[in-house]
């Protein structure tokens, strides 16, 4: 899923936290870092728990139900946390902040459908894929929209810093940016943007159950999603592809997809 880019405008209220939590981290202490503590081998910034950096709610992946942060990642995380004998704490950060790796100044790993690129390997490392991600553009039957030709001077939406908002961009659209998918869907379905432009995973799963909505096209870019890991760490990175190994080959990870996905993003 979201491929957002790194050269982001405006940083949200979640950004500017983490860029605040990070700056204490980083100044404490008389200006070291906080010490973090060992968890069967692996660095942990808090003691008996894998503290995990994702930008809720971008449903399937990650969201609240009955006080719980649930999805598609959150699984994955649960499955890494048990291996590393750990307690899963799942923070609550902007997109921004993930995807330039600011984030990882408070969280061991982030886990927020993050497309690997080779911009964003340049300041933190990924896991293996464990996610094929294209994008697709979703409107309504009544928009008229049929391509993405057609989406040019109406009103399509993006989430920011998205790989959808890179994408619009390039190819001409006039888009106008949300701050979180949930935001971008509900404007959807509100009818005051006539399609969205996103991963199709995650658009897929907010319209299947609203036959009004179809994804209209789907562009094949090849995205794969990974977990991201402070760079450098290559004890953490071999726990966490450890653990993604595993799922895949007992078959646990293509379950999850199923539960999480069905169909809809195939």
């Amino acid at each position: 899923m979201q491929l957002k880019s790194l050269a982001t405008a405006k940083m949200t209220a979640k950004a500017a936290a983490i860029l605040a939590a990070g700056a204490l981290t980083l100044t404490a202490c008389g200006g070291s870092s906080t010490p973090a503590a060992s968890e069967g081998g692996i660095q942990l910034i808090n003691a008996g728990k894998l503290t995990v950096c994702s930008d809720v709610p971008y449903e399937p992946f990650e969201f609240q139900k009955d006080g719980k942060t649930v999805g598609f990642d959150m699984d994955i995380a649960a499955e890494v946390a048990k291996d590393l004998k750990a307690e899963l704490s799942v923070v609550d950060s902007s997109f921004e902040a993930i995807e330039t790796g600011t984030a990882l100044t408070q969280c061991d790993v982030s886990i927020s459908s993050i497309s690997i690129t080779d911009t964003r390997k340049s300041v933190m490392d990924f896991s293996t894929p464990y996610l094929d991600d294209d994008l697709a553009l979703v409107a309504s039957s009544d928009s008229g929209i049929k391509t993405l030709d057609d989406a040019k001077g109406k009103k399509v939406g993006v989430q920011q810093a998205t790989t959808g908002a890179d994408y619009a961009a390039e190819k001409g659209l006039d888009a106008q940016q949300f701050e979180d998918t949930g935001l971008l869907v509900q404007a959807l379905q509100a009818g005051t943007i006539d399609a969205a432009l996103g991963n199709q995973s995650v658009l897929g799963y907010a319209i299947k159950d609203a036959p009004k909505f179809k994804a209209v096209e789907k562009f094949a870019t090849g995205e794969q999603l990974g977990i991201s890991i402070k760079k450098g760490n290559t004890a953490m990175a071999e726990k966490v592809n450890g653990t993604l190994k595993r799922l895949t080959d007992d078959g646990t990870l293509k379950k999850f997809e199923t539960t999480w996905f069905g169909e809809v993003a195939k």
